[in-house]
């Protein structure tokens, strides 16, 4: 469909479709014109999920928030900007406790080894970052065993898992129990597709009733609710754990929260000391963090509004057509007409306007990431600075 209609915009990007599978998206993200070490502080930034700082702008910016409110620090992740960042996310979650912890992986890791206690088994998506891209933690050091469903596809569905569970009680003579089961979403490995609220609620309600635990990886939530309209808080509740990136989108150089019950959390100090995490402060990071978390959603929500405006207005453009991926979040599909030059176009938008866009695929399409960035600047400027990228990648 050549035009995106402003009223059907967010709930295109809502439905579902199986997705082939693409290389990480960072791998071919700038040609050697168009440098990948270029703080998207300073440029309207189609690349990534956020707002990410060069390090002299990221201290001008703690130098900025330390002056308006003195930032109190951690001491091995107690007290400090640490705990009121944690107490937002448990309130923000709706869950009892919240914690921090140096790296997503760990977060996800020892999140389901306490949901799963001595049972072994973890059903996850097949497509899912624990299961892809953890280095068989899971296996290796938990001696838990991960159970992909759903191959190629960014979910699996209630009947998925119930054919799955059917499948290892039937078929194993020496059964090991079944622990928990955890949900990605959005799901990085298929450009950032959902999974479907429903279908969440759905398995929930299931794992609830046959007393399995549920973890969400939620390192991107933000960016699914930003479509979907579904509140962090509604995701939450249908998860036991849940864990959220803070250097997606908050600006952060690196941490994760997991939040959960409190008796779930209080095992994790001990966990995290064991398994290396103990970090002396995260004051730094916390800071960050709450600073870019304050009016996120409501930023979000003007950036979905602000890139439907724009892609519509794009799409009148000869030679250019941009899609919603279906069922996606922030991420867009985009395609120049045969013969434009896509190194040209690209080398143009960064060096005379500063924008940044991805290299093509190997099927010629440029993945577009939405995120803040956009709302630096107008879409009449970046319609002209489009239509300018255009004319040079012809000429």
């Amino acid at each position: 469909m050549k035009e995106i209609k402003r009223r059907n915009f967010l709930k295109l990007s809502g439905l579902s479709l199986l997705p082939a599978l693409l290389p990480p998206l960072a791998s071919n993200a700038h040609s050697a014109t168009v440098k990948n070490d270029v703080p998207t502080n300073t440029y309207i930034s189609f690349t990534d999920d956020g707002v990410h700082y060069a390090p002299a702008d990221y201290v001008a910016k703690l130098q900025e928030i330390n002056q308006k409110d003195p930032i109190k620090a951690d001491v091995y992740g107690q007290g400090g900007a640490l705990a009121r960042l944690t107490k937002r996310f448990a309130e923000i979650t709706g869950k009892e406790a919240a914690t921090y912890m140096p790296t997503g992986t760990m977060a996800n890791q020892l999140a389901i080894s306490v949901l799963s206690g001595e049972n072994t088994k973890i059903f996850v998506q097949d497509t899912s970052h624990i299961y892809r891209d953890e280095a068989d933690a899971a296996q290796s050091v938990f001696s838990k065993r991960l159970m992909p469903l759903a191959p190629g596809a960014a979910y699996f569905t209630l009947e998925d898992l119930k054919a799955g569970i059917n499948y290892v009680n039937d078929g194993e003579v020496f059964k090991s129990g079944i622990g928990a089961v955890a949900i990605e979403n959005p799901v990085r490995r298929c450009d950032g597709q959902q999974v479907p609220i429903e279908e969440i609620r759905k398995i929930s309600a299931f794992c609830r009733s046959n007393g399995y635990k549920l973890h969400m990886d939620g390192a991107r939530i933000y960016l699914a609710a930003m479509i979907s309209g579904v509140s962090i808080a509604e995701y939450a509740s249908n998860f036991d754990t849940v864990y959220i990136s803070l250097y997606k989108y908050l600006g952060a150089d690196g941490g994760a929260i997991l939040c959960g019950d409190k008796a779930v959390i209080d095992k994790m100090e001990h966990l995290i000391k064991i398994h290396g995490g103990t970090i002396y402060s995260n004051w730094s990071k916390a800071a960050m963090a709450l600073y870019h978390l304050d009016g996120l959603e409501d930023r979000l929500k003007k950036t979905a509004a602000q890139a439907t405006d724009l892609f519509e207005k794009l799409n009148k453009l000869p030679g250019i057509s941009i899609n919603p991926i279906k069922n996606g979040s922030n991420i867009f599909d985009f395609k120049l007409a045969a013969g434009t030059d896509i190194k040209k176009f690209r080398q143009a938008l960064y060096e005379k306007h500063k924008v940044m866009v991805r290299n093509a695929n190997h099927d010629g399409i440029i993945k577009l990431q939405i995120n803040e960035t956009l709302l630096k600047t107008d879409n009449q400027s970046l319609v002209a600075a489009f239509t300018d990228a255009l004319a040079v990648a012809k000429a």
